[in-house]
Order: C-alpha cells, then structure tokens, then sequence
C-alpha cells in the first residue's frame, strides 16, 4: 500500500487520480474465477455497492450462485483487491443469501459468453426484463429444457448433478450427441 500525490492509498505503481472508479464498474468487471470468460457483472451476483466518496469506502454486498461455492473466498479477496487497485481505501466485501441468486440474473451478454464457452446457461423461468425471483420447484417437477450450446438442439439429457464447478450439472445434446456442461437451474424446496 501507498500513498500517491493526491493523498490516495491505493496498490500498484502509478498514480491515481482524485477520483475513485466507479466501484459498480469496478466490482462488475471482475471475472469469476471458475468461469474466467465471464464477470460477477454477466453473471448478476453483485447484489449491491455502497459508496461513500468521503471517506473513500466501498460495501459490496454479493449473492453467490450457489450455497456452497467454494470460490467465494477468491471472489471476496478478487473484489477487495480490484477496488484497492482503484483507489478506494476501505473496502468490505460481504456475502448475502436473501434473496437468493437465480439463473434469471444472468445478463444476456453473460448468456451469450456462456453459450460461446460451450456451457448452457439455464433457460429463463420468466420473460427478460422481470424483476428476478427465486424460482422454487417440487423435486421430480418438470424442469425447462436446456438447449444445447453446439447446436441449439432443446433435447438434452442430465448425466450428472455434478459438473467441472459445483455450480454446473453435466448434460448430453439427444441430437448431436455431445455433452457439456450447464448452469444448475432454479433452487430446489423441499415441500
């Protein structure tokens, strides 16, 4: 750590400006560390930032994808660090579970980095544009098709709860025969 010309803690070599980043811009850029080729932004888990300009401080509240993620640790110390870079000098990076996060949260852009990566992000549950919700489903419902990201087929199977993250299932295309990874879909109530 230390200080530039303007009085500014902050890490890294050059100088920085009076003015911080937009600490929004800053923690939506950051990428997911299991999925690199999307951010916390694409994928909707910044839940809320709390500037105060004053006193150069930053509260960024994050809803992860999944409960038991084991990547949130790197996602808070990812987050606090690319804020410091940006001249924020206190930064508390928090994780909140009400409301949990929803596949409807994904922006369409992360949708489409997904889809490019071969992994199916999970089908919307309600048109784009509604506020997103928790979307609960009796076990052994019907769940929405997930099309697959090679060849747009709707027919796919699950071969596994368990994909390459904790939050990933394994699925086969029924057209096209090739597997690939998907997004889990909506949180699952007991009732």
């Amino acid at each position: 750590m230390h200080e530039d010309e303007h009085g500014l803690e902050g890490r890294g070599g050059d100088a920085r400006s009076a003015q911080q980043l937009d600490a929004r811009a800053v923690v939506c850029a950051v990428p997911d560390p299991e999925l690199p080729y999307v951010t916390l932004g694409d994928l909707g888990v910044v839940a809320a930032v709390h500037e105060d300009g004053y006193t150069r401080s930053v509260r960024v509240e994050l809803t992860p994808t999944y409960l038991g993620c084991p990547a949130t640790e790197v996602i808070q110390r990812d987050v606090e660090n690319a804020l410091l870079d940006a001249g924020w000098r206190s930064v508390a990076v928090v994780l909140r579970f009400d409301p949990p996060w929803t596949p409807e949260r994904i922006s369409a852009t992360g949708r489409a980095k997904l889809a490019a990566e071969g992994v199916a992000p999970p089908p919307r549950m309600r048109p784009a544009g509604h506020t997103p919700v928790p979307v609960f489903v009796e076990l052994g419902g019907v769940r929405a098709e997930v099309p697959c990201p090679r060849c747009g087929a709707a027919q796919t199977e699950r071969l596994s709860a368990f994909g390459p993250a904790p939050c990933q299932e394994l699925r086969r295309c029924t057209a096209c025969l090739e597997p690939f990874p998907a997004i889990k879909s909506s949180p699952v109530r007991l009732r």
